[in-house]
């Protein structure tokens, strides 16, 4: 028997790096996992391959996040053909960097919303489900920026920042109803975003990471399968994974 055997999981922004490296993990571990995505079909199906390839089962949940009809209607949708909801892993984000003096309100307002906003949007409607089941765990992905300052980064800071703050209120407001709400906080991790980022500036980087390398995707999955399968009495905290870069 595996970890997750008979659970549940919708994992947001499930189609590329951090995202996808959870939703397989989970499945590894046992749990049917939903895996959202917004508009890369192929690359969500390669995902639902991947899972189903290695022996797990999922489900595919497009919708954009960040519309609070669309990301409640999916949590519905979801809910409804994996018939409960155990475990709900916030991931979905974007960045729109610029320096504060160039950041123009679209910048803002898109990473917040699909940031932060998004957050809330989903786990406001799992919550009715999680209350009648009197089980739930929330796994929410912040960053390590929501703590420590990047330049060019105010907006998805702010966002990040805002999850973790988000976290433990809803910790305190739903630990009676056995409902654990925790934050990981990943530093730099080789995906996409840090693919894009030129050598010498990696290697800067490196410099001050005490554990000497980036993190992969898995490492993050490995930390929200630990909140989800075994972490029944941690909640409201955030779980660094970040080689050490912030302490």
């Amino acid at each position: 028997m595996t970890r997750l055997d008979g659970k549940t999981v919708l994992v947001t922004g499930a189609s590329r790096g951090i995202g996808r490296a959870i939703a397989c993990e989970l499945a590894a571990q046992g749990a049917k996992v939903a895996l959202n995505y917004q508009s890369s079909d192929a690359k969500a199906q390669e995902v639902a391959a991947q899972i189903k390839q290695s022996g797990g089962s999922c489900i595919l949940a497009k919708a954009n996040v960040a519309d609070p009809k669309e990301a409640r209607a999916m949590v519905k949708r979801v809910t409804e053909e994996l018939g409960r909801l155990d475990a709900l892993v916030n991931n979905a984000g974007i960045t729109r960097d610029r320096s504060i003096r160039k950041m123009t309100d679209e910048d803002w307002v898109e990473v917040i919303q699909t940031n932060l906003n998004a957050v809330f949007f989903c786990t406001s409607a799992a919550i009715p489900v999680m209350v009648d089941q009197n089980f739930g765990r929330i796994v929410n992905i912040s960053s390590m920026n929501g703590q420590a300052p990047a330049f060019g980064q105010a907006n998805y800071g702010a966002s990040k920042g805002g999850i973790i703050a988000f976290t433990k209120t809803a910790a305190l407001e739903l630990a009676r109803f056995n409902i654990t709400v925790n934050a990981i906080a990943p530093g730099f991790t080789m995906t996409d975003m840090l693919s894009k980022v030129p050598d010498n500036i990696q290697q800067q980087i490196l410099t001050k990471i005490p554990l000497n390398r980036f993190a992969k995707p898995e490492d993050i999955a490995k930390a929200a399968t630990f909140l989800i399968a075994d972490g029944d009495y941690i909640t409201g905290q955030q779980i660094n994974v970040n080689g050490g870069a912030y302490m």
